[in-house]
């Protein structure tokens, strides 16, 4: 029925009971309660004005009942809105947890565990989840290596191919996964239906590509690089990876164009810097491939194939004590990627020739086995984005090894120690004749570190002190330049590392005292940074600097290079640090190990290869205090300036620690750090 106002007549379903005289009161008001929710209900339908019409002769005030209807209501509100109760800031908490990448991939992989359980995802929706815990379960992989993440991911992305199977991207993340469980074929399946649903799949052209140049299909790689570049004229993979294989086919012009355009997109692109150099080398372009895979270290100081390629073209140059020095590095850093072990295979090859009486001839010998080695993998690691249609797997490839990798040089490993200058230093024929002392007006320099506020070790009270006395010594005396620098992370200590190296291509001297945590694992010496984190001996490859970095550092200097190590501590991490590694047979807690730096080089150890050195009950370490003694003494050569510091340390600790040096410099001159006067 409709009234005159032309509105429905809501109360006809009005409670019965308010139509006629009640007698039972509780009854009425109880008509009168729900009267006022139903007339605050229907107020967005403007209808309550009936509800009044009808109530209000027997509810008596109905502003009352119409208040209470309100607090009830709002009450009701507050009880179900999600963003107030603890329970939401969860689920929130656990879908930024699970998207985003973090440290804690276990707790990420639970929180992607009970945003599945939630229930509250269907559909695409449920799926995208799906595929986010397989990245997590991926870089957990990449990681720890364990095959059962992979078999757990593989099942996450199928899940998630059930539930939406026009998901291309769960096809690329299933893809990486074959890859990284060495199923070439299936993987290539799955990046062929990825472009057939999203034939603007930059990623599965890119990871496609990637394997059949691997298959040894150059041409039809080529053609996807080529098709991801056309889609994503800004892809810096695309075209290292397309530069890579013109490089096999040793159309090098292309190659080189395809190298100076990924250069272009990212000027960081160490892998392209290293690559590039590969050409240059196997073309003969000796001088053009040190610039490159100079620039190549300085980007990226743990890269130890673009050490041994840097040593070949040195090696070509003539330049034998250059070569000598890179290959040194190389053998010094972790072997990664596939083309870890060619470097340092290389590396050793070719240190026992020019250790031999005749070395080989590097045209015939060294540059003809310098290959291009396998580019990195063909997507870049990139964060799942919030927006689950654009979610994006970090690259897989990157970490995994490539199974048919050549032994050649690397393409896409990670550099290794010291940001070496582009221009190989000269070395020098020394004439027969004595030369004299060192010149007043040597250009010095000296980068002096001191770490003590250790977030995961022990605290070391002394060298930050130790540093700060050092630095004002060494300034007393005449250096030209010193810089200090105090409790330094890992970044920040290769950072001054390749500053410092910078420094000392122009230098004369170049001293590097370093006073902190210090430690041999597997026969390799290390300092530890203040924030390294190292429960497992492996650990020490990716949290410290290996004193090959150091030595690098300073290695361009003229006339000498001097390295003065205070951190011969104890292994701070000995009691909690798990042991696998089988090298590591030595006590990885005492002290360091004994070093044969090469000519023109002296390392001075504050105690003995395998002893501990002490920080000292005073202000400053025994050592520290022995070397600011005797440093500023006249006429006092530093060959014998440090049997001075011996002597006094030895005083001081009652004989418990014994300062060592280990290589040597020129015996034809003489070095001062104050002349005599």
């Amino acid at each position: 029925m409709i009234s005159a106002g032309g509105r429905k007549r809501p109360w006809r379903n009005f409670p019965p009971s308010l139509r006629a005289k009640r007698s039972n009161p509780e009854s009425q008001e109880l008509d009168c309660f729900v009267a006022a929710l139903l007339a605050m209900t229907a107020r967005w339908n403007s209808d309550s004005t009936h509800f009044h019409h009808i109530a209000a002769p027997k509810c008596g005030d109905w502003e009352k009942w119409m208040f209470k209807a309100f607090l009830l209501l709002f009450a009701s509100l507050l009880a179900i809105a999600p963003s107030s109760t603890p329970a939401h800031a969860d689920f929130e908490s656990d879908k930024r947890a699970c998207i985003y990448p973090g440290q804690d991939l276990d707790g990420e992989i639970a929180a992607c565990d009970r945003q599945i359980t939630s229930g509250r995802y269907r559909g695409n929706d449920r799926a995208i989840v799906y595929r986010n815990r397989g990245i997590k379960f991926m870089n957990r992989w990449s990681r720890r290596n364990a095959a059962s993440d992979v078999s757990l991911a593989l099942m996450d992305f199928s899940r998630a191919i059930e539930m939406n199977p026009r998901y291309a991207d769960a096809y690329v993340s299933r893809g990486k996964a074959y890859v990284a469980k060495n199923d070439p074929d299936l993987a290539i399946s799955d990046f062929s239906e990825a472009i057939r649903i999203d034939p603007r799949n930059v990623q599965a052209f890119n990871s496609r590509g990637d394997l059949l140049r691997m298959k040894g299909d150059n041409d039809r790689a080529i053609a996807d690089f080529s098709d991801a570049i056309r889609l994503d004229a800004k892809n810096n993979f695309a075209y290292r990876n397309r530069g890579f294989v013109y490089g096999l086919k040793n159309e090098n012009d292309r190659a080189i164009r395809d190298y100076v355009d990924a250069i272009r997109i990212d000027p960081r692109d160490a892998l392209a810097r290293n690559n590039r150099g590969n050409i240059y080398l196997k073309t003969a372009k000796y001088a053009l491939a040190v610039t490159d895979l100079s620039e190549a270290i300085k980007l990226d100081p743990s890269f130890g194939a673009a050490y041994a390629n840097r040593g070949l073209a040195q090696e070509a140059l003539g330049n034998a004590a250059a070569a000598r020095n890179d290959f040194t590095v190389a053998l010094t850093l972790p072997e990664k990627y596939a083309n870890g072990k060619w470097a340092q295979d290389k590396a050793r090859e070719r240190l026992a020739a020019l250790d031999g009486a005749n070395a080989m001839s590097v045209s015939s010998a060294a540059v003809a086995t310098a290959k291009p080695s396998a580019p990195p993998p063909s997507s870049a690691p990139s964060a799942p984005s919030i927006s689950p249609s654009s979610i994006k797997i970090p690259s897989i490839a990157s970490s995994m090894p490539t199974a048919t990798a050549p032994p050649s040089p690397p393409v896409n490993a990670q550099p290794a120690t010291s940001p070496a200058a582009v221009a190989a230093p000269v070395v020098a024929v020394v004439a027969p004749t004595a030369m004299p002392p060192s010149a007043a007006g040597d250009r010095r320099i000296a980068l002096v570190i001191g770490n003590s506020a250790y977030t995961n070790a022990s605290v070391l009270a002394n060298p930050k002190r130790d540093a700060a006395l050092v630095a004002e010594t060494l300034r007393k005396t005449g250096f030209t330049s010193v810089t200090m620098q105090t409790d330094l992370r890992k970044d920040a200590l290769m950072a001054a590392l390749r500053d410092f190296a910078v420094q000392a291509q122009s230098a004369d001297w170049a001293v590097v005292y370093y006073a902190g945590h210090g430690m041999e694992v597997g026969g390799v010496n290390y300092l530890v940074p203040v924030d390294a984190r190292i429960a497992v001996d492996r650990d020490i490859e990716f949290e410290a600097v290996p004193l090959g970095q150091i030595l690098n550092a300073a290695e361009r200097a003229k006339k000498l290079r001097l390295v003065i190590l205070d951190a011969c501590r104890n292994n701070p991490f000995t009691a909690k640090m798990k042991r696998t590694l089988e090298v590591a047979s030595r006590s990885a807690s005492q002290g360091l190990a004994a070093v044969e730096p090469e000519a023109g080089t002296m390392v001075v150890y504050a105690a003995k290869d395998g002893e501990v050195a002490l920080d000292g009950a005073g202000a400053n370490s025994p050592f520290a205090t022995a070397l600011v003694k005797n440093l500023p003494t006249p006429g006092l050569e530093v060959r014998r300036l440090f049997d001075y510091v011996r002597d006094d340390v030895m005083d001081l600790t009652k004989r418990k620690q014994k300062p060592f040096s280990y290589g040597s410099i020129s015996g034809r001159q003489d070095f001062y750090f104050v002349a005599a006067k």
